[in-house]
C-alpha cells in the first residue's frame, strides 16, 4: 500500500513539472514570462505561509543568519530557472525543453564530481557522455554540425543555461538549514518572488510585458498551485515512503511528460532526432545509476 501510494504521488509529481513547459508554451501572448514567475512564486510564498507560518516562526532563529544563502537559492534555483525556461519557449518547443531538461542529474552529477570528488565509475561517466550527446543532438535541432558553428537557436541556449543554473542550485542545496521543508520553501519561494519582480519590472521598462489575460492567470494559476507546491509536497512525501534513490528514478518521467503532453495539447510534432536524443539521455542515465549503485 506505501509503495501504490507513493508511486501515485510521484508520477503526478513528474506530470506537474512536465505540464510546467506546456504551461509556459501557452502563457505567450497572454503573459509574459517575467511577470509569470513573479506572480507565481508569489502566490505559491503566500499559500505555504498560510499554511506554515507556524514551522516559519519556530524555524526562524535557524533561518536568521542564512537569509542571503538562501535567498540565492531561491533566486537562482526558483526565478532564475523559471524566467530562462518560460523565455526559451518563446524561441524553440516544448519538446525541445523537456528533452533538455533530463540532461539535468548529469550536470548535478559533473558538478558534485568538480566540488566534491565524489567517486564516479566508468560507467557513469560513459552515461553522462551519452546524455550530453543526446542533450547536444536536441539544441541542434537533429543536426550536430550546427554546433561546430555555433548555430544553436537562441531558445536552446537560454535553455542550456537554466539548466546550469538547477545544476548549481540543486548542488548547494547540501548546505542548506535543517529546517522543516515548509520553512525553507516559504523563504526561498519569497526571494523567488522579489527576484523575479526586478526582472519585471526590467521587462515593463523594455515595454516587453504582457498583463495577464483569461488564458494567462490560467497559467499562473495552474503554475504557483501544481509544480510549485502539489509537486513540492507530493515528491516530500513519495521520498518518506520509498526512499531518495528509487523515488528520484521518477524524475526521469518528466521529459516523456513533457514530451506527450506537446503533442496532445500543443500539436507539437515529434521528429526522428527526438525519439534519437531522448533515448540518448535516458539510457545514459540508466547506464549512470547501475554503475553508480555497482560503485556504492
Amino acid at each position: 500500500m506505501r509503495d501504490r501510494t507513493a508511486y501515485i504521488l510521484l508520477l503526478l509529481t513528474t506530470l506537474f513539472w512536465g505540464g510546467n513547459a506546456i504551461a509556459g508554451k501557452l502563457a505567450i501572448g497572454h503573459v509574459s514570462p517575467m511577470l509569470l514567475t513573479t506572480a507565481r512564486w508569489s502566490i505559491a510564498c503566500i499559500v505555504l505561509a498560510a499554511i506554515g507560518w507556524r514551522r516559519l516562526k519556530a524555524d526562524w532563529p535557524a533561518l536568521r543568519g542564512r537569509l542571503v544563502f538562501l535567498a540565492v537559492l531561491g533566486t537562482a534555483g526558483f526565478a532564475v530557472f523559471n524566467i530562462a525556461l518560460y523565455s526559451a519557449l518563446l524561441f524553440t518547443s516544448a519538446i525541445n525543453v523537456s528533452i533538455e531538461q533530463a540532461g539535468m542529474p548529469m550536470l548535478i552529477f559533473v558538478a558534485n564530481f568538480i566540488l566534491f570528488r565524489l567517486r564516479v565509475a566508468w560507467a557513469q561517466i560513459v552515461g553522462f557522455v551519452v546524455s550530453l550527446a543526446g542533450v547536444a543532438l536536441t539544441a541542434a535541432h537533429g543536426e550536430p554540425a550546427r554546433l561546430l558553428d555555433l548555430d544553436v537557436n537562441f531558445g536552446d541556449a537560454l535553455m542550456l543555461i537554466a539548466l546550469v543554473v538547477y545544476a548549481g542550485y540543486t548542488v548547494a542545496l547540501r548546505f542548506r538549514p535543517a529546517v522543516h521543508w515548509q520553512s525553507l520553501m516559504i523563504v526561498m519561494c519569497g526571494a523567488a518572488a522579489i527576484g523575479s519582480a526586478v526582472f519585471a519590472v526590467a521587462e515593463y521598462v523594455h515595454g516587453a510585458a504582457v498583463l495577464p489575460d483569461a488564458q494567462g492567470w490560467a497559467v499562473i494559476g495552474y503554475t504557483a498551485l501544481f509544480p510549485s507546491i502539489l509537486a513540492q509536497v507530493f515528491y516530500i512525501r513519495g521520498v518518506e515512503l520509498i526512499g531518495a534513490n528509487r523515488a528520484g528514478l521518477f524524475i526521469n518521467l518528466v521529459p516523456i511528460f513533457g514530451t506527450l503532453l506537446a503533442i496532445v495539447l500543443l500539436g507539437e510534432t515529434f521528429y526522428l532526432y527526438h525519439a534519437v536524443a531522448m533515448a540518448m539521455v535516458l539510457g545514459g542515465i540508466a547506464v549512470a545509476e547501475l554503475g553508480g549503485r555497482k560503485a556504492a
